[in-house]
């Protein structure tokens, strides 16, 4: 018998997807909203029941309950009661039960529905496996709440118009693609959450390093699944360093790299020593490689600068230019190969092409401060700070302000 536990924010995290795979694989994909709802549900009444009296099995309990809610909601259903002989056959599932531990990871292929379009599957699965927000969802891809809300909305509608039951993949790397973006918001929205309050989602970075370490065992062969593997682990061993003791942001070039979680970058590195040479490069093996040489260098003098432009200049031109962030981040480490000038000019042509490019304003106020041009580098602060609703960047970039006032005075 295992020892009761507490709810909290992380176990919610993973057993919720749990729940939701379980139901949509005994009651088909036309269910989709139904079981969702349903899950909802469970939680509700686990949250009001576990404080005082957890189980022994949550994800069991959770499971069962979220049947039972399935099962009342379709009794219920006004709509629904010209198939009552389907309710009758609600107790007796479709198919055998799961190994257990791969229900998230099921759930996300499920979701990335081949019948749906890529922003679809997406979004969709960023809701049912992630939990995350339209607005968290929104904020990842630079777009209007509105929009990620219609995606959902359609992408359950064309779910629910679809017959027979929800497909489970041939194989392990069927709907590789859209199940990497969904691992790659998540692990980005933990470490650089919406609202910044707070500055990362522990439980939301740790759950997407999980799945993805579930999805390099099924497909070891796969690259593209073991850059992004090597870009978490990477990216995540250097966190100690990235919060300060007041919770405040500290960019990399601040940061005490005797903090850095050696045996997460370690593993990171040795992944990439693993799979690169040979390897046809894709974005997140990319975004790996620079990491690695980030890690790879006491400080940022010692960093090689070159090689990092390099691979940024890859990786915009593997991504089509389409990417704004992208170029954000090569014009940064172009002006420590170039220089300053050459990079504000970069960055003037950049916000010519996408005038709303995030986080423009906080870099060109970077590059203005390096070049010595303080005023400047004021007045692009501000802007910085009015353009961004992320409260831990707010107050870094008002720390950075007080600074500039401070030598400009």
């Amino acid at each position: 018998m295992t020892t009761p536990v507490t709810p909290d924010e992380g176990l919610w995290r993973e057993l919720a997807p749990q729940a939701l795979a379980r139901l949509l694989r005994t009651y088909g994909r036309d269910q989709f909203e139904l079981c969702e709802d349903a899950v909802q549900d469970a939680l509700l009444d686990a949250h009001r029941q576990w404080a005082t009296r957890p189980p022994d099995d949550p994800q069991a309990w959770l499971c069962e309950t979220a049947r039972r809610r399935y099962v009342d909601r379709v009794r219920s259903d006004a709509r629904r009661r010209a198939r009552e002989t389907r309710v009758a056959l609600l107790e007796e599932p479709l198919d055998g039960e799961a190994e257990p531990g791969d229900d998230a990871l099921l759930l996300l292929q499920l979701c990335c529905h081949p019948d749906l379009p890529r922003s679809a599957q997406v979004a969709l699965t960023l809701r049912a496996v992630a939990g995350l927000s339209t607005a968290q969802i929104a904020n990842a891809y630079t777009l209007p709440e509105a929009t990620i809300a219609q995606r959902i909305t359609r992408a359950k509608r064309r779910l629910k118009d679809l017959d027979g039951d929800l497909p489970r993949p041939g194989h392990a790397e069927e709907r590789l693609a859209p199940v990497l973006d969904v691992l790659y918001v998540m692990f980005t929205e933990a470490h650089h959450t919406t609202s910044g309050a707070p500055v990362r989602d522990a439980d939301l970075a740790g759950e997407a390093i999980r799945l993805t370490r579930l999805l390099r065992q099924a497909v070891p062969d796969s690259t593209d699944v073991a850059g992004l593997l090597a870009l978490m682990l990477l990216t995540e061993g250097r966190h100690p360093a990235r919060v300060g003791e007041l919770g405040q942001l500290i960019p990399l070039d601040e940061q005490d790299r005797t903090l850095w979680n050696r045996t997460l970058v370690d593993e990171g590195l040795a992944l990439l020593d693993e799979v690169v040479p040979g390897a046809q490069p894709g974005p997140y093996l990319l975004q790996a490689c620079i990491a690695g040489v980030h890690a790879q260098a006491a400080d940022t003098e010692s960093t090689d600068w070159d090689e990092i432009h390099a691979l940024y200049t890859v990786l915009d031109a593997d991504t089509g230019g389409r990417n704004p962030v992208i170029a954000l981040n090569r014009i940064v480490a172009q002006a420590m190969v170039q220089g300053y000038a050459a990079a504000l000019s970069a960055l003037d042509d950049l916000v010519a092409n996408h005038p709303d490019v995030p986080r423009a304003d906080a870099v060109r106020a970077h590059l203005l401060e390096r070049s010595g041009r303080d005023a400047e580098a004021v007045a692009a602060c501000r802007r910085a700070i009015a353009a961004t609703v992320n409260v831990a960047e707010q107050q870094h970039l008002r720390d950075r302000l007080r600074r500039l006032v401070h030598v400009e005075e």
